[in-house]
Order: structure tokens, then C-alpha cells, then sequence
């Protein structure tokens, strides 16, 4: 009887171990990267999406918000692998970007940022945006663009940015939403809002499902049928019935005797031919005598 209790505990004591590790690996590998849905506060996130200026490159289709700010390379990451994929799927991705407010003294933005965070907004150029995404922030000057700081109207742009995120993160905080860059805001085909902190990429397949987009496509111009090559002109000479045949050169006259001209094939050998001077052998050169000794005063030069 011991001895049965001691392996019913050993065999429970395993049981419960193998089940946590399971449950781990499946919140480590799976459950961790789902999105999550919203059920508060629907109403006043989706308000504060429809009223912020986002850009957008078109597609049409499902709506699809991503809220980062420049610096954040996995939101740059995100745009540029995921983009194509969710416009083939039907979605319209649109960007919403903010300049960070300076967090315990330190700066976190340029002048260079805010400048075009605030341009951005207001006119919410799409293609003022793909040439800020595509630059290198540090090589980036806002030329031509007006100047936030000291400007009071565009300043208040950039603070209006800042709120936003601000408010946006309270109430997916109150609604159980993780936060963070690339932050994704979407509707699924049942209507229900969900959001997803992307910064792992072994989140966005979840994305694509829920929009039934492709997990990759073809490079733009692959499919693309370009102009017909025109055929190569035959050379002459190739064997190739449009090329020209190669000359009859006939047989070899020996050594001395003139070579006759070349007739084409098909073409009628002359009667007579010209008749044709000897040639006349040329003399051979005379030899150059080699030059003589001769004797100034005591020395001997040739």
C-alpha cells in the first residue's frame, strides 16, 4: 500500500509538471502573440482613430491603423514587409505618427521630426511620407518644410500628436490591450476591434488571418509581361538561309600566277578570261661592303 501512494504522488508530482511546461510553451510560442479583442471603450478608440490624420496609400477595403513614430525600427520593419501584403488581402493600411514628448530631460525628437510630424498632419501627404520613411533619420533636414518649434499653431499640431497616443494608450490599458511600437488597430470579419503590440513578428501572421492575406507576394515587375524581343538579324555567313552564302574562291593558282577574282554561286564563269601579265621577279639588293680600317696617329678605327 506504501508503496502504491509513493508512485500515485511521484505520477501526480509529474503529471502537474508536464502540464505547466505544456501550458508555458503554449503561451511562450502562441498564446503571448495573439492580438487581443477589445470589448471597452470601442466606441471612443475608434472616435480617436477616425479623428486623428493619418496617411495612407490607398488600397481601399478594411481599415487598418499603425501608430509608431519614426525612430521605431520595428514599425519600419512592419510597413515595409507587411504592407503589400495586407493591399493584396483588401486592407488600407494607415500610419499615424507622433513625435515623443521628452521624457525626464531628454529629448527624444529633432526639430527635423516635429517639423514633418507636423506637415504630416495637416496635409497628411502620402508621398511627404515615403520620402521621410525611406531617408535615414539622421539624414533627414525637413528642407522646404515650416518649422514647428516657435511656430505656435504647428507646435500645438505636435502636442495635439502626442495626446493622442497619450489617450489612446489609457483606454487600451483600461481594456486589457498590451501597448507598444507598432502598435495595430483593426476590425476582424465579425466586426470586433482588436489590438496587437507588434514589435514580434510572429504576431503579424494572426493579422494576415484575420484578412485571409497572402503570407508573401511576388516583387512588383516580376509578373509584369514586358515587350516582345525582336528576333536577332541573321550574320552573314552563319549557314542561315536569309544570310549570304559565303564566295566561290575557286581553285588555288600555283605560285607566282595572279589570283582570279571570287564569283558568287549561280553566277556564269566568264568566257574568257583576262589575260594576265608575268610577273616580273624583282633583283636581288646589292651587298654593302663592310667599311675598311684606317689608321689616325696612333689609333686604329674601323
Amino acid at each position: 500500500m506504501r508503496r502504491f501512494l509513493i508512485w500515485s504522488a511521484l505520477a501526480v508530482v509529474i503529471g502537474l509538471v508536464l502540464a505547466g511546461t505544456g501550458y508555458w510553451a503554449y503561451w511562450n510560442f502562441y498564446a503571448r502573440f495573439q492580438p487581443v479583442t477589445i470589448t471597452r471603450n470601442q466606441a471612443e478608440i475608434q472616435r480617436l482613430l477616425d479623428e486623428a490624420s493619418w496617411v495612407s496609400g490607398g488600397g481601399g477595403g478594411e481599415p487598418l491603423y499603425v501608430i509608431g513614430y519614426r525612430d521605431s525600427a520595428s514599425t519600419q520593419r512592419y510597413e515595409r514587409e507587411e504592407a503589400e501584403k495586407l493591399r493584396a488581402g483588401g486592407v488600407e493600411l494607415r500610419s499615424i505618427v507622433f513625435a515623443r514628448a521628452d521624457r525626464e530631460g531628454q529629448v527624444q525628437s529633432t526639430p527635423a521630426e516635429r517639423a514633418t510630424v507636423a506637415e504630416l498632419w495637416l496635409s497628411r501627404d502620402w508621398s511627404l511620407y515615403q520620402r521621410w520613411t525611406a531617408t535615414p533619420s539622421r539624414n533627414w533636414t525637413a528642407a522646404g518644410i515650416p518649422a514647428a518649434d516657435g511656430n505656435l499653431a504647428r507646435s500645438a499640431v505636435v502636442e495635439a500628436s502626442r495626446q493622442f497616443t497619450t489617450r489612446l494608450h489609457d483606454l487600451l490599458r483600461d481594456a486589457g490591450a498590451p501597448t507598444g511600437y507598432p502598435l495595430v488597430i483593426w476590425r476582424d470579419r465579425d466586426g470586433f476591434m482588436k489590438a496587437c503590440a507588434c514589435a514580434d513578428s510572429r504576431s503579424w501572421a494572426f493579422i494576415r488571418d484575420d484578412f485571409q492575406a497572402p503570407d508573401a507576394v511576388a516583387p512588383s515587375g516580376v509578373a509584369e509581361t514586358g515587350p516582345a524581343i525582336p528576333p536577332v538579324a541573321p550574320t552573314p555567313g552563319d549557314g542561315t538561309p536569309e544570310s549570304l552564302p559565303y564566295p566561290n574562291l575557286g581553285p588555288i593558282p600555283p605560285a607566282g600566277q595572279p589570283i582570279p577574282p571570287a564569283t558568287q554561286p549561280g553566277a556564269a564563269p566568264s568566257a574568257t578570261p583576262a589575260p594576265s601579265r608575268p610577273a616580273t621577279p624583282r633583283a636581288p639588293a646589292q651587298p654593302v661592303a663592310p667599311p675598311q680600317p684606317s689608321q689616325q696617329e696612333d689609333t686604329t678605327f674601323f
